[in-house]
């Protein structure tokens, strides 16, 4: 069954709803941190307000020391669903773009929660542009990796994914309803600096390149915070 987008999206006009972010969806990042493969998604949220696009700066606020990139593949809703089947749900995608979820991580391991470590404004980048579904034929074979400062730090394919695309979408579907919009991340391979032998979190003037194969690069580069 295939549905008609409610809207149509590309980076320049978009805005997401809302952001529903998997934690712990890679099997290699699981083990490069204990190994306890989660039974169920791990879902939490991101603030719509941390939005920003490719070549916009990544702010680094003053009371952060720990700043840390993840490369995600991001899934765009296109109608509005709810209750909907693992086979209905390709129907419901608009399409794909890339997602750098930054995160602090001292706050998010010293609060016990994962909200405002991952929502500092610009601690979202999105971008470079919005690819229809109709132009990827399986997002769950796509390489995808992370540069910092022209290093390679993560490289990895989606088929690595513990909870596959359309599972998470069914899945999450089940618990509130999804409009055309909302923007689902799917979770971030091993490589973040936070699970490195010697710990490597970003710096002012650190540039960031998320790329995914189909969709692009994804460039920002971190600044100063100035409130």
């Amino acid at each position: 069954m295939d549905f008609k987008p409610d809207i149509k999206f590309d980076i320049n006009n978009y805005s997401p709803g809302k952001i529903v972010c998997v934690g712990m969806n890679y099997k290699s990042h699981v083990s490069e941190q204990d190994g306890r493969f989660p039974s169920k998604p791990v879902l939490f949220a991101k603030a719509a307000s941390s939005i920003i696009k490719d070549g916009e700066n990544i702010f680094y606020p003053p009371e952060v020391k720990e700043l840390d990139y993840e490369v995600e593949l991001a899934v765009i809703i296109g109608s509005k669903m709810k209750n909907i089947s693992e086979k209905d749900v390709l129907g419901h995608i608009y399409g794909y773009t890339i997602i750098n979820d930054l995160t602090a991580r001292e706050i998010q391991k010293n609060e016990g929660q994962w909200f405002r470590a991952k929502s500092f404004d610009t601690f979202a980048p999105i971008g470079p542009v919005i690819i229809p579904k109709n132009e990827i034929q399986d997002p769950q074979n796509l390489y995808l990796k992370s540069y910092v400062n022209g290093k390679l730090r993560q490289n990895s394919n989606t088929s690595d994914m513990i909870f596959k695309i359309f599972e998470l979408i069914s899945y999450i579907s089940k618990s509130m309803t999804l409009e055309a919009g909302d923007l689902i991340a799917t979770g971030t391979p091993a490589g973040v600096g936070v699970f490195m032998k010697e710990k490597k979190f970003l710096l002012p003037g650190d540039e960031i390149v998320c790329e995914i194969e189909k969709i692009g690069k994804l460039v920002n580069k971190v600044d100063l915070a100035v409130y």
